[in-house]
């Protein structure tokens, strides 16, 4: 079947649909084999429900979020139940093998299950021809603004495939977030790369940016919506605004002007490759130490070797990875760098193995994502010549061991840090939140606290997250009234002058996107280690499954600016040592007049 480029006859107003069929003449499909005939046709069009799966990368999140809220806005249902959905929408990665042979499962499930099936994504973008796909409906990944039309079509028994675009989608569609305090925000599509085993360029293309304008009028109205935490998405930030003849420095620095002032609200930067960040270090690291924004990035180095590096395309060098480190950890506060690694590329030898080692045995890095070389039909590392299969596993487990002997997080006990809570643990028990540096906080409290940011008193480490006690949860008064500035006045424990010690990445809602081609053009299923990573859809994070019992004291206070949390931990202001100290000295005083008067 051809792809469909116009469904709107004679340019008819913003919104208006035809059905594809009076658009271009569709017809029924007449294999018998694949033919859908009209599912639930006793239901009102538009009140069906829709079971939505997101594979891959923070892109696809979002994507998934304006598909949910824009079928959510025409009156469908969007559910978890695939038994009891009328039809399936599945948002495919083509990252890695892994999670295209779970795509290729659901689909089979589905077609067995004689459901009306529409897929999305970078799979079907991709590889449109895939035999997976023939009898599927298909939504690219720029039309996903006219996933309603797809449905409702896919859903009268048509096979609809939606593909070429010129223009990108709007950023004002109808979204409903997965997490409400946070909004995946993509600033761009496609890359400037070509590195030699990469997929994800077949299905986003060459680099699109959105404008300035345009993605800081986004900010604004999310953050009246009531979001607390901004994620910046992109196959490569750091190659953002080339297409438009802006940089993202201009992009960053516009964003920050329009988060709110008192810190309410905090920006996540997206995973960035070192060719383009490398022309605005000091640029950068200047917005990393903005009390808006957490000093936190993603830069994929992916080999040790600059042999490997070559042979991959990736366009930089070993040095100017460490260039990259190395001037941002000097010059940010309490910065914290993930980064990927693919252990077995084609041509690897023990030696290249050895230096990626020993560079991350260097650096120590609190977060690696660690994944096999999976080579991907059509990419030039496909047809290179393959390292044993037995040799990449054992690679991999020899990589994975070494970053686990490290402890990222000794020397933070004790310490008094703010937070950002945002999420739900999967233990169901503690709240999620994030220091300044994307340090992932376990903390025991109600559900009240998620969007609120807190001072917490570290009280243990982990190997993936550390655990603290909130003692103060800060309102937007009590946030303005402490200038960041100002914060390692009020308390000497603080680590980071920059405003505190810090998502992201993906590794809590904010996880750094780990993957096998870059860290936003995949997801956190196409890696073996993703630390700090409670909400996203790969691995469990180990130090989510531990469960503390919350404590008998802890109690919230309504109604009170200063809310002071768990008796027995109380933080003393200022105002309350003074009063204290009033009385205590005015009894003296009086015991001392009666002793007199006595003698």
């Amino acid at each position: 079947m051809e792809d469909i480029e116009d469904l709107l006859v004679g340019g008819g107003a913003a919104g208006f649909r035809l059905p594809i069929t009076a658009a271009v003449g569709m017809k029924k499909k007449t294999n018998n084999s694949l033919l859908l005939q009209p599912h639930n046709s006793s239901k009102v069009p538009g009140t069906q429900t829709i079971f939505l799966k997101t594979f891959g990368c923070s892109h696809n999140q979002s994507d998934s979020e304006y598909m949910a809220g824009q079928l959510s806005s025409f009156g469908y249902a969007i559910s978890d139940d695939a038994e009891g959905a009328d039809l399936w929408l599945i948002n495919t990665c083509t990252v890695k093998s892994p999670s295209q042979s779970a795509m290729d499962t659901l689909i089979s499930k589905c077609k067995s299950a004689k459901k009306p099936l529409v897929v999305a994504g970078c799979v079907p973008q991709g590889s449109k021809d895939l035999k997976e796909l023939e009898g599927v409906s298909i939504v690219g990944v720029q039309q996903i603004d006219r996933v309603v039309e797809v449905v409702e079509e896919t859903l009268k028994g048509h096979e609809v495939r939606l593909l070429n675009r010129k223009t990108l989608p709007a950023l004002d569609l109808p979204k409903v977030r997965k997490n409400k305090f946070v909004e995946i925000l993509p600033i761009n599509v496609g890359c400037l790369g070509a590195c030699t085993y990469c997929k994800t360029k077949h299905a986003r293309g060459h680099l699109g940016s959105y404008t300035v304008d345009s993605l800081v009028g986004r900010v604004k109205s999310v953050v009246d919506d009531g979001v607390k935490e901004i994620w910046l998405s992109s196959e490569d930030t750091g190659a953002y605004g080339r297409d438009i003849g802006v940089n993202l420095p201009i992009l960053l620095n516009a964003i920050v002007a329009a988060l709110p002032t008192n810190g309410s609200t905090m920006l996540r930067i997206g995973m960035t490759n070192p060719p383009y960040i490398l022309e605005h270090l000091k640029e950068i690291a200047h917005i990393l130490c903005h009390p808006c924004v957490y000093s936190f990035l993603h830069v994929p180095v992916q080999s040790g070797s600059d042999a490997i590096l070559t042979a991959m395309n990736r366009e930089y060098t070993v040095g100017e990875f460490r260039k990259v480190v190395d001037t941002l950890t000097e010059l940010v506060p309490g910065m914290q760098i993930a980064t990927d690694i693919i252990c077995g590329f084609p041509g690897e030898t023990d030696e290249d193995f050895a230096e990626t080692v020993n560079l991350i045995k260097e650096y120590k890095f609190s977060q690696v994502h660690i994944s096999q070389f999976y080579p991907r039909p059509g990419t030039p590392a496909a047809r290179m010549k393959k390292v044993a299969s037995n040799v990449v596993k054992k690679r991999s487990r020899e990589l994975t061991s070494v970053f686990e002997s490290f402890t990222p997080y000794n020397g933070m006990e004790g310490k008094i840090e703010r937070i950002w809570i945002t999420d739900i643990a999967t233990d169901q028990i503690h709240l999620v939140g994030h220091t300044k540096g994307y340090v992932q906080v376990l903390v025991v409290g109600p559900d009240s606290l998620l969007g609120s940011s807190a001072m917490v008193k570290i009280t243990s480490v982990g190997r993936w997250s550390v655990f603290g006690d909130v003692i103060e949860i800060l309102t937007e008064s009590s946030d303005t009234a402490i200038p960041s500035d100002d914060k390692d006045t009020i308390n000497k424990e603080r680590s980071s002058p920059c405003g505190n010690q810090e998502d992201a990445c993906v590794c809590s809602p904010a996880k750094p996107e780990p993957c096998a081609c870059e860290s936003d053009a995949c997801g956190s299923n196409c890696c073996n280690i993703a630390a700090n990573d409670p909400a996203q859809n790969g691995p469990t994070n180990p130090s989510l499954l531990l469960r503390r019992k919350p404590s008998p004291a802890m109690v919230e206070t309504e109604g009170n600016s200063n809310q002071k949390l768990a008796a027995g931990n109380v933080h003393w202001g200022l105002l309350d040592t003074a009063l204290i100290g009033g009385i205590f000295i005015s009894f003296l005083t009086i015991v001392a007049l009666f002793l007199y008067v006595g003698s």
